[in-house]
């Protein structure tokens, strides 16, 4: 168990630090509809990164991996999943002079609680950034030869872990709304402007992470 918490703790920080995120669940806290679109957003993102873990761990553990003796076919997918981070961490670095805001954020005052557990949803489970995280952290809970019980127990680890800054902005304005709301806007400024070098840097280091597991297992 050791040893998959281990793995999953990189690939939920990188997740969890995903700057559109944070950025979508401040914007929405301070929109017309900030509670129910907040909470939308942040039950959908929750949603979608435990939905496309699941998923991925059942079928990772159908591959017939163990503890001792990774499937060479789940390694040769994390070596292809890890490269395809890279590119895309390059792609964003090739981004990051972009402060564009995307057409999508514009409407957020618009988005009812529905819609906003939709784009929670979408933005972690269909999102390529964090989709491909998420696969790799199902792969590496499917991979490790846990009982059903430790499946559960990582992917739970996982998902909350993933989801804390969302989760940490939603709660924490709840809680002390006065006092966090100039912050969070100071910190959605900031975010804005460096999305694309932040996601750079993160993919970089994950696709890192995901290839020497991937090649620690042929």
């Amino acid at each position: 168990m050791g040893s998959v918490i281990g793995d999953l703790l990189p690939l939920a920080v990188g997740v969890a630090i995903s700057p559109i995120p944070i950025v979508a669940a401040i914007l929405m806290i301070l929109s017309k509809n900030a509670g129910g679109a907040a909470k939308g957003f942040a039950a959908g993102w929750v949603g979608g990164i435990l939905v496309v873990t699941v998923v991925v761990t059942l079928l990772s553990g159908l591959l017939g991996s163990t503890e001792s003796e990774p499937s060479v076919v789940v390694s040769w997918i994390k070596i292809v999943l890890g490269a395809l981070l890279v590119l895309l961490a390059f792609e964003q670095w090739q981004s990051r002079s972009d402060t564009s805001v995307p057409g999508w954020m514009q409407a957020i005052d618009t988005l009812t609680v529905v819609k906003a557990a939709g784009l929670g949803a979408l933005l972690s489970a269909v999102n390529p950034k964090n989709l491909l995280l998420c696969v790799s952290a199902g792969l590496a809970i499917g991979a490790g030869g846990l009982t059903a019980g430790g499946d559960i127990v990582a992917i739970v680890v996982f998902t909350l872990l993933a989801s804390t800054t969302v989760l940490a902005v939603v709660i924490g304005y709840a809680v002390a709304a006065d006092r966090l709301g100039p912050t969070l806007d100071s910190a959605r400024q900031w975010l804005q402007a460096n999305n694309h070098a932040v996601m750079a840097i993160v993919l970089l280091v994950m696709g890192a992470v995901v290839i020497g597991k991937g090649v620690g297992g042929i």
